[in-house]
C-alpha cells in the first residue's frame, strides 16, 4: 500500500531538513517511489526589521511517497 509523509523546513536549514528525512526513511524502512519538493518564495517587508535586499528564510515542503505495509 502507498502512503505518503510531509515535511516542513525551511531554506536556511536544507541540511537539517535533509537529515530528517533520511533518518525517518532509515528507522522505518521506507521504501521510497518518488520525492517532490517545493520552496515557497518571500517577499521581503518593506518596512520590517531585515536590512534592505534581505529576504526572510522560504519554507520548503517535501512530499515522500513510499510503500508501506498494510
Amino acid at each position: 500500500m502507498r502512503k505518503v509523509k510531509i515535511f516542513k523546513g525551511i531554506e536556511s536549514e536544507l541540511n537539517d531538513l535533509e537529515a530528517e528525512i533520511n533518518d525517518w526513511a532509515s528507522q522505518n524502512g521506507a521504501s521510497i517511489v518518488s520525492i517532490t519538493g517545493n520552496i515557497a518564495p518571500q517577499t521581503g517587508s518593506g518596512s520590517g526589521g531585515l536590512p534592505m535586499g534581505s529576504f526572510p528564510a522560504s519554507d520548503v515542503l517535501v512530499i515522500v511517497l513510499y510503500e508501506g505495509s498494510k
